[in-house]
């Protein structure tokens, strides 16, 4: 049968990493899981307790807002006054969604068809490239350089002078410009003068910029990620993705925010109006609660997951796999080791499952530029981690 939008997608990598782990524990093996980026930290209890407590009203059990209710756009708009020093406006420039995937995906439907090019860094979390994709548009995907080496640093001027090339070299010209920072998988990071040029590069060719911020309160080493909207002028061309699943350790719960240029959220809000009622609005008035209740509840979550990558940078570093300790994301970016590398990454995730129950996700997954990595996501403790270097410590025999 002939399905629309998804005949042309790859094979999903990550899932036969996936099987194959699934296979494995149903052997009895113990898998070390460091693939899947699926947080196991808890949410805070007063969002939890606040969430069964509004679950008994029956006045919430009905259709909520697409929006979001005022209170927790009033809740973002507070979050982004204190956190980042930006003002935003509830009522215009603050639409809820549910979680980033969905906010991204539809977003991408408003602002790019056939015909109109969207850039995208490469490699990158896989629905950055896909949600032009199903929206009709095409994808230049743009280097980031550093990541080829496997640098954890500032792109610097390689990937804008990858961006630059293309936009000066496409035609029709792009219209958006899709971006994470930190960056997953690569753990890049930049700084506010990095976002400043990025902005003026925007404002000068008439580009959209989207920023999904999935990863704004996880970093390390003093490193504090911008908001993109930080920039003055910002919201001439920007919007912002913020989400709670990584920030408050809340995936399941699915929200997220898109924040910034009025037009743009307009724009969203409407679409949105044709295809969901919103978030279950117990969950939505927990998440006020959260924020406004627990605002340092990202501070807990931050402090574990910088344990867990010492632990695991440390313990690589140990057996003689260097790798560069991210600054930023749940996440570490590892190049294969060099007697490894020609296998590929997705054989070589492969193999780490079968030879040493460590589950990562390959590199290829995450489109052109990725496969001489695998990425590990800090998701065991570090008691869990130090099981796992002790695995791949007797697999990679060929380390030295």
């Amino acid at each position: 049968m002939d399905f629309r939008r998804i005949n042309g997608l790859p094979p999903y990598v990550f899932a036969t990493i996936n099987e194959l782990k699934l296979a494995a524990r149903r052997a009895g093996r113990d898998v070390i899981d460091l693939g899947f980026g699926n947080p196991d930290l808890p949410s805070p209890d007063v969002a939890v307790e606040k969430l069964a407590e509004a679950a008994r009203n029956p006045r919430n059990h009905r259709y909520s807002a697409s929006r979001g209710i005022p209170k927790i756009r009033q809740a973002i708009a507070d979050l982004y006054l204190r956190k980042f020093g930006v003002a935003i406006d509830p009522d215009t420039e603050v639409v809820t969604t549910i979680g980033a995937k969905e906010g991204l995906s539809h977003l991408m439907w408003v602002l790019v068809g056939p015909g109109d090019t969207a850039l995208v860094p490469s490699p990158s979390y896989p629905i950055h490239i896909y949600a032009p994709l199903f929206a009709g548009a095409d994808v230049r995907h743009i280097r980031l350089g550093a990541s080829q080496e496997g640098d954890a640093g500032e792109p610097g001027e390689a990937f804008f002078d990858n961006l630059m090339e293309a936009w000066e070299s496409a035609w029709p010209k792009p219209r958006v410009v899709v971006l994470s920072f930190p960056h997953n998988p690569t753990t890049e990071c930049v700084d506010l003068a990095w976002m400043t040029r990025l902005v003026e590069f925007a404002r000068e060719r008439d580009i959209v910029l989207v920023h999904d911020f999935a990863y704004a309160d996880i970093a390390f080493d003093g490193y504090r990620p911008p908001s993109i909207l930080e920039v003055p002028g910002a919201k001439d061309v920007a919007v912002e993705l913020y989400t709670m699943t990584k920030s408050f350790s809340m995936a399941g719960w699915r929200v997220g925010f898109m924040v910034g240029n009025a037009e743009i959220v307009q724009a969203l809000t409407k679409l949105k109006s044709y295809l969901d009622y919103g978030t279950f609005q117990p969950i939505q008035i927990a998440a006020i609660v959260a924020m406004n209740e627990n605002p340092d509840y990202p501070k807990v979550i931050n402090e574990a997951y910088q344990s867990r990558r010492d632990a695991l940078c440390e313990g690589l570093s140990r057996i003689g796999w260097e790798v560069t300790p991210p600054r930023g994301t749940m996440f570490v970016w590892a190049p294969i080791p060099e007697p490894y590398r020609e296998m590929g990454s997705l054989e070589f995730a492969k193999f780490l499952v079968s030879e040493a129950d460590v589950a990562t996700s390959p590199g290829v997954g995450f489109g052109p530029g990725g496969d001489g990595f695998v990425r590990f996501a800090l998701i065991e403790n570090e008691q869990r981690i130090g099981q796992g270097i002790r695995s791949l410590r007797k697999a990679l025999t060929r380390l030295g």
